[in-house]
């Protein structure tokens, strides 16, 4: 029914060996059309559901020019391990694709670290900044260092990020050691980020989008997905006339092809932009 009311939409359902649900995966075809629009950095993190039958909700979002959180795809599964992360990546991987010019933001869980480096060969894989930063707050008790530390981050060059872990080495040598050796310049400062990250160096738009699900997760599955495709991008059936159309303003297009074609917006996009 998904796929018949949204052209595009892409769902999977995986069931164990007795039958019984285990994942789930969902991306509206109409986020999917409107991906190539985004920047290409895409946060991915895992929630637990408070309903009768428990689980883990994975999301993915993008995020536009206008830093506005774009949300991608969902994910229901039964734990949030290696096993469940490498089947919702690799649906995601079906829906997105696997480029260099694509950034992967996440947490440092080793269960999200594996699955991305088995299924994206080619995307750049960065850690959550702020996520970085509680590591070391409560490992190092050292929260008096996070001025330098964030200034490090954000730091465009690397002569200036170089003189802010010159400072941190100085006074927290077990931190620099760790920031360098275990997590990698390259996962969590803006100027080593081997892709483009643009300045999207934590995981706020994730955050974002989980903060809007907060009640949500209490729902029953098929409750909590279509609450899901009420924060998706929109598009509008315009009817009347010789052919009637699909029309997604956001990325332009119809399924008359007139929108797609000629790039000025047809009689169903007028009515789209009358009427909404």
């Amino acid at each position: 029914m998904l796929e018949k009311l949204n052209p595009g939409t892409v769902t999977r359902i995986e069931v164990d060996g007795e039958s019984r649900f285990k994942y789930l995966f969902l991306a509206f075809g109409v986020a999917i059309r409107g991906f190539c629009y985004m920047r290409k950095v895409v946060g991915i993190d895992g929630t637990f559901l408070k309903g009768q039958y428990w689980g883990v909700l994975l999301v993915a979002t993008a995020q536009d020019g206008n830093g506005q959180c774009y949300p991608l795809a969902w994910g229901i599964v039964d734990l949030e391990n290696e096993d469940a992360w490498t089947w919702f990546l690799t649906q995601l991987k079906e829906v997105i694709g696997d480029t260099d010019d694509l950034a992967l933001i996440s947490d440092r869980a080793p269960s999200i670290k594996k699955a991305i480096s088995t299924i994206f060969e080619k995307a750049h894989h960065g850690a959550c900044a702020w996520h970085v930063a509680q590591n070391i707050k409560n490992k190092f008790k050292c929260a008096d260092i996070m001025g330098s530390y964030w200034s490090a981050v954000n730091a465009y060059r690397c002569e200036d990020f170089a003189g802010y872990m010159t400072e941190i080495s100085y006074r927290y040598p077990r931190v620099a050691k760790y920031l360098e050796n275990e997590v990698g310049f390259e996962k969590w400062s803006r100027c080593h980020y081997p892709g483009l990250r643009y300045n999207i160096m934590t995981m706020n738009m994730v955050e974002s989008l989980n903060s809007m699900l907060v009640n949500a997760r209490d729902f029953p599955y098929v409750a909590l997905l279509n609450h899901t495709s009420q924060l998706k991008p929109v598009t509008y059936h315009v009817k009347g006339g010789e052919l009637e159309g699909v029309v997604d303003i956001f990325s332009k297009t119809c399924t008359c092809k007139e929108f797609d074609i000629d790039k000025l917006p047809c009689v169903h996009a007028i009515a789209v932009a009358h009427h909404a």
